[in-house]
């Protein structure tokens, strides 16, 4: 490859890396307003670089979402474009991060794509390491279109350190997968890099073809409105690409033809692009053996990127330039030229253009040949040595990167094994206890159910013996009521009829004192006759001891519910006429109501109505305003069945309602008069 085709390849690859940034930044704009592009233009880069700091420390205290990720990728990108590499690599990598803690792999690929762009001019190894994982995470979310970016990356990475062949098939996977894409720009990239790898591996028909593909594919260009001088720049990069290859393979006169078509004024409106078509026009002239104005051709150019600075352009030049002296045995000018390119070379690190300076003086400048042929060999050594090094870095990349990718797999897939084992462990281990506490309930449960019996049975004989008692006290009361209203009244009641007579005096403080003597016995013979009259009733008992019963459980749920109850019951009701049996089943069956409105329902108000239905019903209804709960899919408890085995067990029915959010309703209904009475068995 001629020294004019290197210019324009590096040409093409830094346009082609310009337009892929700012596509990326134009996609962004819409989700961005913090960073408005005219206002970041119309600072000077030193500005620039202090907004961009500003933003970017304000960005420590926003939440990770995908608005915050953009505005780091877009900052990165102005980064980039202010030449400020390693604020725009730092800036990628913690991008990179935010991006894997959320697991946004769309925004972790892009992020290793934007981390191996860092890397490009410094650490190729390191930009080929980032483009590899980024095609593999755009292969992973179906982006074809930038897994065939990431291989053309890689492929430019391949072909700088002269690894050709496998630059060759890198770009070829691209072109598979840019088959049917309508990312025409990547296209064009793709196949000029291509064309440009075949000419280094002197495949120039092959190069040619894709030269042209190249040139074809601007064409669908105009199409998608893309700005015309873009257009324009890439066809003439084409154009110069092609008339390289017709320099290699000697047809000249197609080279100049070619050149000389498309250098027009219209064209210095891109001065670099211009002296590099001016420059490549006179090489094929030169070559043609046309001397007539090469030499100023050469140094219009040369003035014209002595300008912009770019030292690779220069050095191209004036390499040139010693070329041209060497063709015109103007030894003096080419050596003077030639070692100014070689100190230039040597400056920026471009070994093959040292050695081309070094080849050419070693043939002109007899004194210092030894020298020049030494330097010569030195540097080709090393340079062999590196590319020899390079062949095999690159794929080594790949397989080591799968290799550690198959490691976390392995690991991955133990841990999930060790993961399995530990719940499976940990389930057992669960069940066991689970179990062990439902064998402790049920163990408990039926404790309960042998006290509970126990505590009836107690019940039974206390109210029995309560019954005793009160047939004594029921004695013991009539008798002092007798005692009371035989003796004591009609005593009292005589002494008051005397001190009537003794009225009869007419001293007053007499009159006034017997007065007051008289109202006070009124008063004793009052109060003793209502406490005879108390005494001398029957049992109390008798008409509403079950009631007191019932009332006095209701009355101790203040002291520990939140519920107020009401007891609310029939007054016609005779419980002395009521067999006890009924008596102890209807008070469990309220004592377990009421225990379960306190533990479950969160009622605010509870009543408790007991009612005589005819001559030999009775119905008790407990109705609660608590959260209730679904009977079709509640699971009875204990509390519910012995409920429902109480009511049974005297022959009754038992009814339960409830709806969520209304509460719940249970009533009781039994027949004190039944003739199977004897079979009933508590």
């Amino acid at each position: 490859m001629t020294t004019s085709h290197k210019i324009f390849f590096l040409f093409l690859i830094l346009f082609a890396f310009s337009c892929t940034r700012n596509n990326l930044v134009n996609s962004e704009s819409s989700k961005v307003i913090l960073l408005s592009k005219s206002q970041l233009n119309n600072l000077s880069p030193y500005q620039k670089e202090k907004y961009l700091d500003s933003i970017l420390f304000l960005l420590k205290y926003q939440k990770n979402d995908s608005i915050i990720r953009n505005l780091y990728f877009r900052i990165s990108t102005e980064y980039y474009y202010n030449n400020n590499i390693k604020k725009s690599l730092k800036t990628s990598l913690k991008v990179l991060k935010l991006s894997n803690e959320v697991d946004d792999k769309e925004a972790t690929a892009k992020a290793f794509y934007y981390v191996g762009d860092s890397y490009i001019n410094d650490k190729k190894d390191s930009a080929y390491f980032y483009y590899l994982q980024a095609e593999k995470m755009y292969y992973k979310i179906s982006d074809y279109d930038n897994v065939a970016r990431m291989l053309f990356n890689k492929a430019y990475v391949l072909f700088y350190d002269g690894n050709y062949i496998e630059c060759e098939v890198e770009i070829s996977k691209a072109l598979k997968y840019l088959r049917n894409s309508k990312d025409h720009r990547l296209v064009y990239s793709c196949n000029t890099l291509m064309g440009n790898c075949l000419e280094k591996l002197a495949n120039y028909d092959k190069a040619l073809w894709y030269h042209q593909l190249a040139l074809n594919s601007l064409e669908k260009m105009k199409f998608i409105n893309i700005d015309n001088d873009e257009i324009n720049n890439y066809s003439v990069t084409s154009t110069i690409n092609i008339c390289n290859l017709y320099d290699l393979k000697g047809e000249y006169s197609k080279s100049i033809k070619k050149l000389e078509g498309i250098l027009s004024e219209d064209l210095k409106k891109w001065p670099i692009l211009y002296a590099n078509v001016l420059s490549n026009l006179a090489y094929s002239r030169m070559k043609n053996g046309q001397y007539d104005n090469v030499c100023q051709m050469f140094f219009t150019s040369l003035r014209i990127v002595e300008n912009s600075g770019e030292q690779s352009d220069i050095l191209y030049k004036k390499i040139h330039i010693g070329e041209y002296f060497l063709t015109q045995k103007d030894t003096v000018k080419a050596i003077k030229i030639l070692k100014e390119a070689n100190l230039l070379a040597t400056k920026i690190k471009n070994s093959n253009e040292v050695l081309t300076s070094l080849k050419m003086l070693s043939k002109i400048d007899k004194k210092n040949i030894l020298s020049y042929v030494n330097e010569y060999i030195k540097v080709s050594d090393s340079i062999n040595i590196i590319q020899k090094n390079a062949h095999h870095k690159y794929a080594r990349i790949e397989y080591e990167t799968s290799r550690i990718e198959e490691e976390n797999k392995i690991l991955t897939k133990k841990n999930f094994y060790i993961l399995i084992i530990s719940f499976i462990l940990i389930l057992s281990l669960v069940v066991i206890v689970v179990f062990r506490y439902f064998k402790y309930k049920n163990k408990e449960l039926k404790f309960l159910k042998i006290q509970q019996k126990a505590n009836e049975e107690i019940y039974l004989l206390l109210t029995e013996q309560h019954e005793k008692i009160n047939a004594a006290k029921d004695n013991e009361k009539a008798k002092i009521a007798r005692e009371l209203h035989d003796g004591v009244m009609n005593k009292i009641y005589g002494v008051r009829m005397n001190l009537g007579f003794f009225n009869s005096k007419i001293e007053k403080e007499i009159i006034e004192k017997r007065k007051e003597y008289i109202f006070e016995l009124q008063n004793i013979e009052n109060e003793i006759r209502t406490i005879s009259h108390d005494l001398s009733r029957k049992s109390f008992l008798d008409h509403n001891d079950f009631n007191t019963l019932l009332l006095s459980l209701i009355e101790n749920q203040k002291e520990i519910s939140e519920t107020q109850f009401r007891y609310l019951y029939d007054s016609k009701i005779e419980w002395t006429t009521i067999q006890n049996i009924y008596k102890i089943n209807l008070y469990r069956i309220l004592q377990e109501a009421i225990l379960n409105i306190n533990k479950y329902a969160n009622a605010k108000n509870c009543d408790v109505k007991i009612t005589q239905e005819g001559d030999d019903s009775l119905r008790m209804s407990i109705i609660d305003d608590g959260q209730g709960f679904d009977i079709n899919g509640l699971k009875s408890g204990i509390g519910l069945i012995n409920m429902n085995e109480r009511t049974e067990s005297l022959n009754g029915q038992f009814y339960m309602e409830s709806k969520i959010g209304i509460g719940t309703k249970i009533e009781v209904i039994i027949n004190f008069l039944d003739p199977n009475l004897d079979k009933i068995v508590d």
